[in-house]
């Protein structure tokens, strides 16, 4: 068994344990592998070793992967900023967007989708703990967004993600997690049109237990899969 295998294994034995303890079914909750900086041979061991979907952050890199066969077999999905110059290279080539951020993006999301004729699911981006330094909607501006959905046929909204702030101590992240759920919760209530709030993607290399105690459905990890990334090597 791979390192990376071993990493995978290691994690699902986790988010099972995590998912019992709060009484859901560990079916429930899919392992996205955060690919950023990691090469087609080591996504292909994380796809081989049975993560549910991979999440890229940049769009040269899915570019540069997605020819060499890097996420056959599970669906890809961007989890980076994405810029509108870019929406082109990367509607309609990925199963989800999951950082929908701005209502600049969701326009360009739409209208390039128009163009090519299908419908691009995705989520919205919420900045949960209202820092600076992130990008995404308010929780107010969520629901404002859901409400009018009906207005971007080309897009289907499937849910919600956050990162939330950086914590330093176990649990710290667990009320941004229990009010992610929450708004999640609000808006499928609103029973909205081309509103499907089935995926609540949250909890990362660190937190992920957390996330899955307060209502995840997706956990996106990188770190705990390929190790730490190297940024001066790059």
């Amino acid at each position: 068994m791979t390192k990376i295998a071993e990493n995978v294994a290691r994690i699902r034995a986790k988010m099972d344990e995590a998912a019992r303890a709060c009484g859901r079914d560990p079916a429930e909750i899919s392992l996205c592998a955060a690919t950023k900086m990691n090469d087609a041979e080591s996504v292909k061991e994380a796809v081989a070793a049975g993560v549910d979907c991979c999440g890229e952050n940049r769009v040269q890199e899915l570019l540069q992967k997605q020819p060499q066969g890097a996420y056959e077999g599970v669906p890809v999905h961007f989890i980076g900023h994405l810029q509108t110059n870019k929406v082109r290279q990367v509607v309609g080539r990925v199963d989800l967007i999951q950082s929908v951020d701005r209502p600049e993006l969701l326009q360009c999301i739409e209208k390039t989708a128009e163009k090519l004729g299908l419908v691009q699911n995705i989520l919205l981006e919420v900045n949960i703990g209202a820092e600076e330094s992130k990008s995404g909607f308010t929780p107010g501006q969520t629901m404002e967004i859901a409400a009018h959905m009906c207005e971007y046929p080309h897009c289907r909204l499937m849910g919600l993600m956050a990162i939330p702030p950086i914590s330093v101590e176990p649990g710290g992240n667990s009320k941004y997690f229990a009010q992610m759920r929450q708004l999640l919760v609000d808006i499928r209530a609103k029973k909205y049109d081309n509103v499907h709030m089935v995926c609540l993607s949250m909890g990362m290399s660190d937190d992920y237990c957390d996330a899955i105690a307060e209502g995840s459905t997706m956990i996106r990890v990188g770190t705990a899969i390929f190790g730490a990334r190297h940024y001066d090597a790059k």
